[in-house]
């Protein structure tokens, strides 16, 4: 049995982040994603619309997500792969070689992010949005 991990905050649930799950899943036979805590993400300087818990249910309801751990701090990578006997770790390619330390341990797989969507441009698109009906009112 594979077993595949990917990591990440996953907030504005889009399109991109379902076929990562996917593609990641399609990669195994067990998917887990350890999940951004809100204090994580305020550590990283960046903050997520829905809370941990909220973030939590929706990922756990994803039919290709088998486990949600938290993702507590940047050096728990190698401590989760040993922990869940992971093969594959996923990532987006936007975040190309900065996991490769994790190749002694398991094989790692930067995917493709999804063309056209992403949740930094969700959210410029909120806060424009919300900047005209500022001004219109």
């Amino acid at each position: 049995m594979k077993t595949v991990i990917t990591y990440g905050t996953f907030d504005v649930l889009h399109a991109g982040h379902i076929n990562l799950l996917r593609r990641a899943r399609a990669l195994g036979d067990r998917l887990i994603v350890a999940l951004s805590t809100d204090a994580f993400n305020t550590g990283k300087h960046k903050s997520a619309l829905l809370s941990y818990d909220n973030r939590k249910s929706v990922i756990e309801s994803i039919r290709y997500v088998d486990m949600v751990i938290p993702e507590t701090c940047w050096e728990q990578k190698v401590t989760d792969v040993q922990l869940h006997g992971v093969d594959i770790f996923v990532i987006g390619d936007d975040w190309q070689g900065h996991f490769d330390f994790l190749k002694d341990l398991c094989e790692v797989v930067y995917l493709p992010r999804t063309m056209g969507i992403s949740s930094t441009e969700i959210r410029q698109d909120m806060r424009q949005n919300e900047a005209l009906a500022r001004l219109e009112s």
